[in-house]
């Protein structure tokens, strides 16, 4: 059952100790197993270790177990060890000696790298599309409220006028950075690791760049050391960008649990997006949005970890990288859960309106009022002063009529330049 089995017994201690979670781990990435497989064979065949009739019924046999991976009925039982061995058993078990031939001119290495490449490109493009779906989202809330005030706070204290428009689109405009970073990631994963073996290549005459058109990389990692110690890179430039977004997400999480406390109550959301309290009947608790900020938060930790699992690895292949593949897959499935949730309950967010004649932000205009004095010919120091005077004597009066017209700024959001500005 094991695709490294000599015939010598393991301890099962040991055994366990050493597979740990990857037969859960790995139905993640039997889907592409089975697509870097069918890669791989048509490149056997090409290079004549394969007749054209094993070729058939190698990507027959490989068409079934992707069926079956895809409707759910696929499982790694077991006695097996991870996703590899049991697709390899079962190419065995229906094709016989041909089954065998499957794994010639590779190893589980590179099997495992470039099933986690395929997993990460195909993931990370879908990432971004959740990703673009949120900030679309968010400039729409953008347009919609873009009138609607809403304090400022510097320290936590209020400070300047802002808007419902300005807070949407500066969140929407953060996400493209995260994005920025996500496409750098994505170029790192598009290159096909496969014929690194175990990680000093092969001397079968095998075609790198056929398994590398058939698979859909753009490019292929030439040196086959180069292409092993990307596994740790790979993982380490991934988190890095998870790390970007999920800040973002949850610093705007951490806003919207702010804004809809009763000391606030900028905001709030229709009853069936909230919880309860199982002793306060009153309460009205936004949950969902603390949840997200505590799962952004914890997959900003990752990065750390895939750093500290590969720092002083020295070159070649170590077992220390099976370790990378748990936390980084449970990462990608948390963030798109993450990204359709925010979505989703962001899109029926109350926006209520705020009385800025509150006597709490009669201070929100104080710097317009001196830029008002500036722009009537005092100098911007007696300009504060003066205005600094009138709060501390108790006789300032807000002028609320100033408008911002540079771009950016509350009253030209120039959300049409934002949303052209989003990466393609």
């Amino acid at each position: 059952m094991k695709l490294w089995d000599k015939g010598i017994s393991i301890d099962k201690k040991i055994e366990q100790f050493t597979v740990g979670n990857d037969r859960e781990i790995d139905i993640h990435i039997a889907k592409y197993d089975v697509i870097a497989s069918k890669a791989h064979a048509k490149m056997l065949e090409s290079i004549g270790i394969l007749t054209s009739e094993e070729l058939e019924k190698l990507l027959g046999g490989l068409d079934i177990l992707a069926n079956e991976i895809e409707t759910g009925t696929f499982e790694i039982e077991a006695q097996f060890e991870d996703v590899h061995s049991k697709i390899e058993f079962e190419l065995t078990k229906s094709l016989g000696d041909v089954g065998k031939k499957i794994h010639t001119a590779r190893s589980r290495n590179d099997q495992v790298l470039v099933a986690c490449h395929l997993y990460y490109k195909e993931n990370l493009k879908l990432i971004q599309t959740k990703t673009k779906t949120l900030f679309d989202t968010l400039l729409d809330l953008a347009e919609t409220y873009k009138d609607k005030v809403l304090p400022g706070y510097t320290h936590l204290q209020v400070a300047m006028p802002s808007s419902f428009g300005l807070w949407f689109s500066a969140y929407a405009e953060l996400m493209i950075d995260d994005v920025y970073l996500l496409n750098a990631a994505l170029k790192t994963v598009d290159q096909n690791p496969l014929g690194s073996a175990a990680g000093y290549g092969s001397s079968f005459p095998i075609d790198r760049e056929l398994t590398t058109k058939a698979m859909g990389f753009t490019t292929l990692k030439y040196n086959v050391v180069a292409a092993q110690m990307g596994r740790g890179k790979n993982e380490r430039t991934i988190a890095a960008a998870f790390g970007s977004l999920c800040n973002t997400l949850s610093r705007f999480a951490m806003d919207v649990c702010l804004y809809m406390s009763q000391n606030f109550n900028f905001v709030s959301f229709p009853d069936e997006l909230t919880t309860g309290s199982s002793i306060m009947p009153h309460k009205k608790n936004p949950d969902v949005f603390e949840l997200i900020r505590g799962k952004c938060n914890k997959i900003q930790a990752l990065q750390t970890e895939m750093i500290l699992i590969t720092n002083n690895l020295p070159s070649g292949y170590h077992r220390d990288f099976q370790l990378l593949k748990e936390n980084m897959i449970a990462a990608f499935e948390d963030l798109k859960d993450i990204l359709d949730v925010f979505n989703f309950s962001i899109q029926q967010i109350i926006v209520k309106d705020v009385d800025i004649h509150d006597d709490k932000y009669k201070y929100l205009f104080t710097v317009d009022n001196i830029n008002t004095l500036v722009v009537e010919g005092q100098t911007f120091r007696e300009a504060y002063q003066k205005i600094g005077g009138q709060v501390q004597d108790g006789t300032y009066v807000p002028d609320t009529s100033k408008k911002h017209t540079h771009l950016g700024s509350i009253h030209n959001l120039s959300l049409d330049k934002i949303r052209d500005k989003f990466p393609s």
